[in-house]
C-alpha cells in the first residue's frame, strides 16, 4: 500500500496537504497564539489553501484511480469481467486489449468511456448510475444470479473501436470481411463486437437491455 502511494504522486501530495493542515491547526488550537501577521497566514495555509489543495488533488488522484481494472473488479459482479480481462490465456477482446500496452490497466476505461467532447464527464457521470445498481440491486445477490442479469445497457458502438481503429488504414482494409462490410460497420449496423465478427468483449456478455 505504502509504494501505491508513493507511485501516485496526485495521492502523494494530497495525504501530505492534509497531514500539514491538520498539524497548523492543532498547532494553533493547543498554543493560541496571537494573532499576529504570522499567525493569519499560518491560518490561511491551514483552513485555506492546504485544505483546498487538499481537495484538488485528492479529486484528481481518485478520478484517476476510478480508471483503473482494479477498480472496476472491486464490486463482486464485476469480478469475474475483471479477472477474464487480466487472463494471459483468454481470447476475448478485453483480455487482447487489456494486453495491449496502450490500455494496459486501463482497458476497462478506455473501451468503456465515451470519447465525446465531454466524454470523461459524461463517463463518470454515467458511472454513478452503476453505483446506485450495486447497492440497491446487486449488492447482496449472489454471483451467479448476478451474471445471469447483468446486461449493459446500451448497445456496444463501434465509434468505440474506431478511436483506435479507424477503418481507413491499409491493413484493416486487406481483410476481405472488412471490405465488404465497410459501408455497415461504419454506420452501425453490424457490431465489431458480435460473435460473427470479433466475438463479445466478454465469456458473459449478453446483447443490451435498453430501459
Amino acid at each position: 500500500m505504502e509504494a501505491w502511494i508513493f507511485n501516485n504522486p496526485l495521492l502523494f501530495v494530497a495525504i501530505v496537504c492534509a497531514a500539514l493542515s491538520a498539524l497548523l491547526v492543532l498547532w494553533f488550537l493547543l498554543r493560541r497564539p496571537a494573532l499576529s501577521n504570522a499567525t493569519k497566514i499560518v491560518l490561511l495555509l491551514a483552513i485555506g489553501i492546504l485544505p483546498i489543495a487538499t481537495a484538488t488533488t485528492g479529486n484528481v488522484a481518485g478520478f484517476e484511480a476510478t480508471k483503473s481494472r482494479r477498480f472496476c473488479g472491486s464490486c463482486h459482479v464485476m469480478r469475474p469481467y475483471a479477472l477474464d480481462s487480466a487472463d494471459p490465456k483468454s481470447t476475448t477482446l478485453a483480455s487482447r486489449h487489456a494486453r495491449n500496452a496502450l490500455f494496459g490497466d486501463e482497458n476497462c476505461y478506455a473501451c468503456h468511456a465515451d470519447y465525446g467532447m465531454f466524454g470523461t464527464i459524461v463517463t463518470k457521470a454515467g458511472g454513478m448510475r452503476h453505483v446506485y445498481e450495486y447497492v440497491f440491486h446487486y449488492h447482496d445477490m449472489p454471483l451467479e444470479e448476478a451474471r445471469k442479469k447483468i446486461h449493459i445497457r446500451h448497445p456496444f458502438q463501434n465509434a468505440t473501436c474506431m478511436h483506435c481503429h479507424s477503418t481507413e488504414g491499409p491493413s484493416w482494409n486487406a481483410v476481405k470481411e472488412h471490405q465488404s462490410l465497410l459501408d455497415r460497420v461504419r454506420g452501425g449496423e453490424v457490431s465489431c463486437a458480435s460473435a460473427g465478427c470479433h466475438g463479445p468483449a466478454h465469456p458473459f456478455s449478453k446483447p443490451a437491455v435498453v430501459p
